[in-house]
């Protein structure tokens, strides 16, 4: 089975099923399904194996026109009925809804967030019927859409549609006295975690904390009501730091229930112009990573492919990403927080219609699932729900819409720094980033020096004149969250899409990302970069590997350049 490890290592009981595997599938081009019942279908006219969306080579189809529904179905033996009984789905893209044995469990709206449904009272011991619709239409300006292509061909940085399933459907089998969620507020200055858990029914909560296999703390309990609340007191302490995870592993047991998870003790503030992890300055050595693959499309073909989009990054001395334009599976967080990775926690606004008050009631609930979902990752050192809200048909976005929704990512999480809009137009923020994708070396540098010298940021904005004048820099600590993009391909890179002008050798590359990269290292106010990007994607070459993950400049440069002291380090 493709994809067989548990997909969520921070909320895992022994007791799951993967349902990973060949599936029935049928394309509903009129998307007429519904009317015409499938849900109650003895059968299903194809083949398809999950958890790849059928747009991919590994799902077995491969059709990439626009596919408005889709319908998937399978049988699941369930041999006993003593426990709860729900049916998880890491992600399915964009609105579904989850039928069993003809009878509908439940409805999700979002491509991007996981989602679950106690079906225990629908299903019977023996053989069960699995069926899932998903309806998908990137075209309406109502459906969040990332980096999926509009248009039929993919083109510039849009790239491959994504359909349905595309993270790991399970099982798990539950007490009925049991843990619903659970979140870590960690105190790296006084050694401790605080953990506040949601439960169902009443029981002791019993938390163990473990650091490489030694007991390192313990703490318990009784629930008062739904909510069950422990401080945990660390014997050891272990800091999570950009390229040392040291994560603490934990057991909770409530009643029956057990629960295997684990956290980073780290802390994470802005200072001034700086980048605090630790109480230490750390400059944000990033790169953009947008999460495709050639043959897996938004998932990848298997657990060593994350864990080597990571080690390739590293390789080239980044110390963490923006994970851009899509929610990342929470597997692949799991590494990051192993390798100490720091990431950008982002979501996948293009495609919706800022310009609309409408957009909020759609971007919100998933922003907040994405949010509520991924809390618990150290590696994650902020949010970014939105990235570069442009005029829609001239149209301006309606900055209420950023406004709440950076309001209530603070009001769910305020551990973490939040970018209301990446790159322009920013509203209200922790943080003012741009981006910038000048390739003069010399007119990069002139523009980033006038910070230092005038307090003034030019970014892409403030050039343009249809859009100058339409967000103002506040003395918020700066970014430069994207910058580079440099066009380069093997056969002397002129041909695909990037951005300016390709270098004519391999050597002129090295030399202009050089002259970029330490215009930002040697600013004081500056305090961080995001590299565009990792890898090439489609017809976008402007990755420092190709699409197939081979590295087209040696590592070893790169790493050099990336990794000398940035003066706001000092």
């Amino acid at each position: 089975m493709l994809r067989a490890e548990h997909p969520n290592p921070q909320f895992e009981r022994k007791n799951w099923e993967n349902l990973n595997g060949v599936w029935e599938f049928e394309i509903d081009k009129s998307v007429s399904g519904k009317d015409r019942k499938l849900y109650e279908a003895e059968s299903l006219s194809g083949k398809i194996t999950v958890p790849f969306c059928p747009e991919s080579v590994l799902s077995g189809i491969g059709d990439t026109d626009f596919l408005n529904s889709v319908w998937y179905k399978r049988t699941v033996n369930i041999k006993d009925k003593e426990k709860r009984i729900i049916l998880h789905i890491g992600a399915c893209d964009y609105f579904a809804t989850v039928y069993i044995n003809g009878h509908k469990a439940g409805e999700h709206l979002g491509g991007y967030t996981s989602f679950s449904f106690d079906i225990t009272d629908l299903v019977n011991i023996g053989e069960n019927t699995v069926i899932i619709n998903a309806e998908d239409d990137t075209r309406t300006g109502r459906q969040p859409r990332g980096k999926q292509s509009s248009l039929y061909y993919s083109h510039h940085c849009d790239y491959t549609r994504i359909t349905g399933i595309w993270q790991t459907v399970w099982i798990e089998y539950v007490p009925e006295v049991h843990i619903k969620k659970v979140k870590y507020y960690p105190d790296a200055v006084n050694s401790k975690v605080n953990i506040k858990a949601l439960v169902s029914g009443s029981a002791e909560l019993t938390v163990v904390a473990y650091y490489e296999g030694r007991e390192v703390g313990r703490a318990a309990c009784k629930n008062c009501g739904e909510n069950a609340d422990a401080t945990l007191y660390l014997e050891e302490t272990h800091l999570w730091e950009p390229g040392e995870g040291r994560l603490y592993d934990l057991k909770l047991i409530y009643g029956e229930d057990e629960v295997t998870s684990y956290f980073g003790l780290r802390s994470v503030q802005l200072d001034g112009m700086k980048f605090m992890l630790n109480g230490k300055s750390v400059f944000q050595r990033t790169v953009l990573d947008q999460g495709y693959y050639p043959d897996g499309l938004y998932t990848a073909p298997s657990e060593a492919a994350m864990i080597n989009d990571i080690q390739i990054s590293l390789d080239m001395g980044f110390n963490g990403a923006r994970l851009h334009q899509k929610v990342f599976e929470p597997r692949f967080l799991y590494h990051c927080d192993k390798m100490g990775y720091m990431v950008w926690g982002e979501y996948a606004n293009w495609g919706l219609d800022h310009s609309d008050h409408a957009a909020l009631a759609i971007f919100l609930r998933e922003w907040e699932e994405a949010i509520e979902r991924d809390f618990n990752h150290p590696a994650i050192i902020g949010w970014c729900p939105f990235n570069e809200t442009w005029d829609v048909d001239g149209r301006k976005q309606r900055d209420e819409i950023i406004e709440l929704t950076y309001k209530t990512t603070k009001l769910l999480d305020t551990t973490r720094p939040c970018i209301d809009t990446s790159g322009n137009f920013h509203v209200i923020t922790d943080i003012y980033d741009f981006h910038d994708y000048e390739q003069d070396v010399d007119n990069f540098k002139e523009r980033f020096d006038r910070i230092m010298t005038e307090g003034v940021v030019v970014d892409q904005t403030e050039r343009e004149d249809r859009w100058r004048g339409k967000q103002h820099y506040g003395g918020e600590a700066l970014f430069a969250s994207e910058y580079g993009g440099i066009r380069w391909v093997e056969d002397n890179g002129v041909n695909g899409w990037g951005y300016g002008n390709a270098p004519k050798t391999k050597e002129e590359f090295i030399k202009r990302y050089e002259g970029l990269t330490n215009a930002l290292l040697d600013n004081y106010k500056i305090f961080g970069f995001c590299y565009t990007q990792l890898y090439d994607i489609e017809q976008e070459v402007n990755g420092l590997y190709t699409y197939s993950r081979k590295a087209k400049f040696n590592p070893e440069i790169i790493k050099k350049i990336n990794s000398r002291k940035a003066k706001i380090e000092d």
